[in-house]
């Protein structure tokens, strides 16, 4: 009787700033957990594709293509569509969550965090 190993859990994580990056890193490492990044919106459409990630963990302030419409065109896509978006994001304002959950994203936390707090949050989606 083989033992099979089960299936990594794949966690896109969208960031450019490089000490957010790093927190998120540790936050997330995990045993059976497999990390992707993306510095920008693009980068994120490419490997949400590519890859097709069990959770993306979106900033919503990026170079080329900000998190709001990355998340859109994850969205849009049938393939992706359903794959569970958490805006990450410095911005406050109820307008920007509301823009976030408009494009897609079905949680929406605010820098600074605590670790354990965002490790609740994203453990919701994980499964």
């Amino acid at each position: 009787m083989s033992s099979e190993n089960p299936a990594k859990i794949k966690v896109l994580i969208v960031e450019d700033e490089e000490t957010s990056l790093h927190v998120l890193t540790l936050a997330l490492q995990r045993h059976n957990r497999q990390l992707f990044f993306a510095r920008d919106g693009e980068e994120a459409v490419r490997l949400a594709t590519s890859e097709r990630p069990d959770l993306i963990v979106m900033d919503m302030m990026l170079p080329k293509l900000d998190g709001f419409d990355a998340t859109r065109r994850i969205k849009s896509d049938p393939m992706l569509a359903a794959i569970p978006v958490v805006a990450l994001t410095a911005r406050t304002g109820d307008f920007d969550e509301r823009k976030a959950r408009e494009a897609g994203c079905v949680d929406y936390v605010t820098k600074p965090y605590r670790i354990d707090h965002l490790r609740a949050r994203l453990a919701a989606y994980l499964g």
